[in-house]
């Protein structure tokens, strides 16, 4: 079978300020594939994602060197137009954050922002992407009701919609779980692997043994001497895992520190 890579960074540093939180990155993230990004705390995971649709670029300071490659074009080339950008790129964040409106609005609120004005065909996207978020059965008698009022595991499910509903071709998602009980957790992890079949997933979790379970590809930061966070191995998950290249990577994920 042949991969596609969707996105890959090349040489990606990010920098806040005069502190360099990433240094150097390069891999690839493959076409309706499952990446994760797994490593200590403090070791830039999050900063790293972040850069993949220029979130970082709302942080005072911050600034990026390298590439960031989405079919064929770089992210960060000038003149880029970064809503757009995000639209193709779009976030989960580890908490849950619906807005503070109804169930239907939260889904909405992005293709109206995109232009999209037909009630119909509103209708019929919000439905697609509470299907999608495999949420539509548990809340279509109440789409008028409140986001959140949902308990925390449909929230997150709701974010998910959202991120749907703009239509983007890879999703990033921060630890989407961290904030939920196992049986949400579960839901999300389920949800991830059917969701690959039309998007290109980048996910960063703290938990190895999820990494193991839902990832195709798995990428292992550390700090360096400078504390910034550099890439010590990119394979396939169960490679990465049974038969790691590099002897920190063994180190990290058999417990010896981290």
């Amino acid at each position: 079978m042949t991969l596609t890579v969707k996105m890959e960074t090349k040489e990606l540093s990010v920098f806040y300020k005069s502190f360099q939180a990433i240094h150097a990155v390069s891999m690839p993230m493959y076409e309706n594939k499952v990446t994760a990004i797994i490593g200590p705390s403090g070791c830039g995971k999050s900063t790293f994602l972040r850069a993949l649709n220029r979130m970082n670029d709302l942080v005072p300071g911050s600034r990026v060197t390298g590439e960031v490659i989405l079919d064929g074009g770089n992210i960060y080339d000038q003149g880029k137009d970064v809503v757009e950008v995000r639209r193709r790129v779009g976030m989960v964040f580890q908490r849950p954050n619906p807005f503070p409106m109804s169930i239907y609005d939260n889904v909405a609120f992005g293709p109206r922002l995109y232009g999209l004005r037909k009630k119909a065909l509103l209708d019929e996207l919000v439905e697609k992407s509470l299907r999608g978020a495999a949420l539509w059965d548990e809340v279509k008698d109440k789409l008028s009701q409140s986001g959140m009022a949902l308990s925390g595991g449909q929230q997150q499910r709701l974010c998910i919609a959202r991120a749907i509903a703009i239509q983007p071709e890879v999703i990033l998602m921060d630890e989407p779980a961290s904030a939920l009980d196992p049986v949400a957790t579960l839901r999300i992890e389920e949800l991830i692997g059917t969701m690959k079949q039309w998007f290109t997933i980048v996910i960063v979790t703290h938990n190895m043994q999820q990494a193991a379970r839902i990832s195709d590809y798995t990428a292992f930061l550390l700090m360096n001497e400078e504390r910034a966070g550099e890439l010590i191995e990119f394979s396939g998950t169960e490679a990465l895992f049974t038969r790691p290249k590099d002897k920190r990577t063994e180190d990290y994920i058999t417990g010896r520190f981290g």
